[in-house]
């Protein structure tokens, strides 16, 4: 090893570090999103978990009115605007638009995996509501109409996976860390506030939202997985070489 090829190598070791860590941390939160559904899966059950719904419940909403909320009456209105960025007819317009610009840059892969990410979203809400068969909040103190079971929220799964996906599918586009971490803390803020909406507006229990949010950071996440390992086959396979350190890649 001479002076000359020491920084490659060492650059290389420290490119493939990056990545494998990156991978485990995948496998982590999918793991930490699985363990966190059951233990809320089990929670629904038991008295301990619906008083806690019921005391958040009463914080949000002290009366049955829809209109007497904690907060200012404005609150409410930006609650109800926040909360349809997590509804389907919504992620559904910012999706098709998405998908086109993706098969317009030829990103086929990207395109796929959000298609399968959104439907795969709603295949899971149904299912789990239609096992879980939970019942949402009294009519009485919800602001906004509600549709089918309670558990999970579906709002806070949908928009969990369709803007953490499509936020890890722009930073992977952006070169500075600083622009990264805006995009994919900008991803998770929406996320976030969508649940939070669902509780406020009396749409779901807490723990609803709490579920929604853990299965779809899980879904997210295996999406970004599977792209990860394809971008890696195709780039072995274009380099004739299985080196594990190069970055994934889009397949045309």
């Amino acid at each position: 090893m001479n002076r000359k090829t020491s920084p490659a190598i060492l650059s290389r070791i420290l490119h493939l570090v990056r990545t494998e860590t990156a991978v485990l941390g995948g496998l982590l939160v999918v793991a930490l999103g699985v363990w966190v559904f059951a233990g809320l899966a089990d929670e629904t059950g038991e008295a301990g978990g619906q008083a806690f719904d019921r005391a958040v419940l009463m914080a949000m909403r002290p009366n049955p009115d829809p209109s007497d909320a904690w907060g200012p009456a404005w609150l409410q209105v930006a609650a109800g605007d926040i909360t349809a960025l997590g509804g389907i007819a919504v992620l559904g317009l910012f999706a098709m638009i998405a998908i086109g610009f993706l098969l317009i840059q030829k990103k086929r892969l990207s395109a796929l995996l959000l298609v399968l990410g959104l439907a795969g979203g709603v295949a899971l809400s149904e299912v789990l509501k239609g096992v879980f068969e939970r019942v949402r909040p009294p009519e009485a103190f919800q602001a906004v109409e509600t549709v089918n079971a309670s558990f999970p929220s579906g709002h806070a799964l949908l928009s969990t996976v369709f803007y953490l996906t499509v936020g890890v599918m722009l930073a992977r586009t952006l070169p500075r860390r600083r622009l990264k971490t805006f995009v994919l803390a900008a991803a998770v803020l929406i996320a976030v506030l969508v649940g939070l909406t669902r509780v406020y507006l009396a749409a779901h229990w807490a723990t609803d939202v709490l579920a929604g949010w853990s299965v779809g950071a899980t879904w997210a996440m295996c999406l970004w997985l599977v792209a990860d390992m394809v971008g890696r086959w195709s780039v072995s396979g274009e380099t004739g070489q299985n080196t594990g350190s190069a970055p994934p890649a889009d397949p045309k």
